[in-house]
This record gives C-alpha cells, structure tokens and sequence, in this order.
C-alpha cells in the first residue's frame, strides 16, 4: 500500500510540473515614428526651437551639428547658434525609450546670425601693427610675467610686422637685455574694451618645442584689482611641446593658475594651416570654438569676474611653466594673425 501510495504521488508530481507554463521575458520596445520640426528666429539673433516626438520614447539627444550636444525628456529644446552669417547645420536627433533602444533623424536647418561687427584688425597696411588698435607690453614683467618665460618683450618690427595681409609675431633666440629670446605681446588695453560678445581669430602656430602662442583677454580693472581678481580668459594657447593640442581656459580667484577651469581639443596641422580661434561669450556661457567646432562650455554667473569689459592680448612667449623646455636648436619661429574680429552678441 505504502508502495502504491509512493507512485501516485510521483504521478501526481509529473502531471502537475506538465502542467507549468513558462513565461517568456518581454519583448524590449523600441521608438516609433520618430518627428522633429523646427522654428527658426526671423530676428537673425540665430536661435531655433526644435520639438521632436516619438511613440515609447523618454528621452531625446540633440546634437546640433556644431559639437555641442543636449539631452531633454520631453523633446522640446532651443539652440541659439553665434556664427555670424547664414549657415545650415546637420542636426541629428535620437529618441530613447526606457528599454534603452534608439531611433534616429537627421535633418538640416538654415540659420541666418546677425554680423554685427563692432571692432576688428584685417592686418592689411604693412608696417607696424596699428598704434590705433594696439600697444606693447615691454620688458620681462614680474618673474617672466608671472609664468618664468625666458623672452624679452620689445615694440621691434624684428618681433611684431604686419606684411602680405597678416600679424607675424616672431620669436628671435638672441641675446637681448640680459635674455636670450625675443617676442612680441601686444594689447588692446585703453584702445578697445568689450563686455560680452563673440571674437573670431584666424591664426597659424609656431612648431618648435618650448613655443607658446596664446590668444587670450584680461580683465579691464587688473590694474587697480589684480590677477586673478580681474579674470582671464584664454581664447587659444599651444604648447609646441605638445602638437596639435589647443587649451581654452578661464581663471578666476580660487581657480588660477594650473588650477583654472578649461578643456583642451586636438587640431590637425595647427602649425601649418590657419585655422579659426573663436569664443562665444554671454552672461550665461562662455564657449570655446576651433574652426567652428565647439570644445568647451563653461557656465558664467553674477559672481564671476566674466561680466565687465576685458582687453585683447596676442603674444609668443617662450618656455616658462606652461611652455616647457625649449629646443636647444631653436632659433626663430612665427605666429601668424589673419584677422581679430569681435561681433556684438
């Protein structure tokens, strides 16, 4: 009987385990019938307002056709694009739904940017830099102008000279006032002084290790409240130590120095083509452009010394903390300016 027990409830196990049905996982869902449409500003301020939709999707990926991405939950968004002129862009949205799974669109959109112009150097009368627009600072500064350079400052056409429709600021290794190289570093300061805006510069670099070319602004007030406190903003530095590699940097108390805020992109043939150094600069952001294409953001606010005028510097120093050791070979090298042009935002 126990024997017989044992087999039916062996029997009874088997029909139940039958009798299981096995759930199978669920079907991820993908996006569906992804559009997206866009208004475009008609007061040439440059801004488009993009809404895209989707079935299933909970997120949406703009990338702008210019480098620089957003993402939104709900599909609307604007972009206020800054190249002055009218240019069409590419831009690629993609839909995301919770199951992680995409779908994508591509579309152009024309937009037309007002070129106010409000000051620029086309570098067109060959001779001198013009004493309208620039000055020199001479001599070495504080301990090589704060950063150790090995370069003495002169106003000499040897180290600054507009010819052929360009700036070449040339560095000479020759022993001069107790140093050993030569430059040029020439300032805006008390000729133009601008609070916000968009400045564009055409520039082809120095290759030589230990060169460092920069295109940057200071702060209008650095004489009555110093450095860092009037603010810096670094357009374009090149380390020739460092090929092909452009630094776009501000600083400001707390973050100076080597402790700046900034981000770097990498450029090909920097030293053998020019190309276009561009920062956009708002009381919202500050963006950092090589040929066009974005590199860096950094958020400005009321507190930051980023909200009253700055001057325009170019120089070609050598060595120092940032530009490194110098090449015992050195013996003269060029930066060589197009043109500076600031565009009112």
């Amino acid at each position: 009987m126990k024997q017989l027990t044992g087999i039916m409830m062996a029997l009874l196990v088997s029909l139940t385990s039958c009798g299981k049905t096995e759930t199978k996982p669920a079907e991820k869902v993908a996006p569906l019938n992804l559009t997206v449409s866009t208004t475009v500003s008609q007061d040439s301020t440059g801004t488009v307002t993009f809404t895209a939709t989707a079935e299933h999707a909970v997120s949406f990926d703009y990338d702008f056709g210019n480098g620089y991405i957003k993402s939104t939950a709900n599909g609307y968004t604007s972009y206020t694009y800054n190249t002055p002129g009218e240019h069409t862009y590419t831009v690629n949205v993609t839909a995301k739904s919770a199951d992680g799974l995409t779908l994508a669109k591509t579309i152009s959109v024309v937009v037309p940017v007002s070129t106010a112009l409000i000051w620029s150097d086309e570098f067109n009368n060959d001779g001198a830099p013009d004493s309208k627009k620039w000055g020199y600072d001479i001599g070495t500064g504080d301990n090589g102008w704060g950063n150790a350079e090995a370069q003495y400052y002169t106003n000499r056409l040897e180290n600054a000279v507009v010819s052929d429709g360009t700036l070449k600021i040339n560095a000479i290794k020759e022993s001069y006032n107790g140093m050993a190289y030569t430059s040029a570093r020439l300032l805006t300061k008390g000729k133009f002084n601008f609070t916000y805006g968009r400045i564009e510069v055409s520039a082809k670099l120095p290759a030589a290790g230990g060169t460092w070319p920069a295109i940057w602004m200071l702060g209008s007030n650095i004489s009555t409240v110093g450095w860092p406190a009037s603010g810096e903003i670094d357009i374009m530095e090149h380390k020739g130590n460092e090929p092909q590699k452009i630094y776009g940097t501000v600083h400001h108390p707390g973050h100076a120095g080597s402790n700046g805020d900034g981000g770097t992109t990498m450029v090909a043939n920097e030293t053998g083509a020019f190309h276009k150094y561009t920062l956009d600069w708002s009381p919202k952001q500050l963006r950092w452009y090589v040929d066009d294409k974005l590199y860096f953001t950094f958020n400005n606010a009321a507190g930051l010394p980023f909200n009253h005028d700055f001057f325009i510097l170019l120089n070609f120093a050598m060595g120092g903390n940032f530009g490194g050791a110098i090449d015992p070979a050195f013996t003269r090298n060029t930066m060589e300016v197009d043109y500076v042009r600031v565009y009112r935002n």
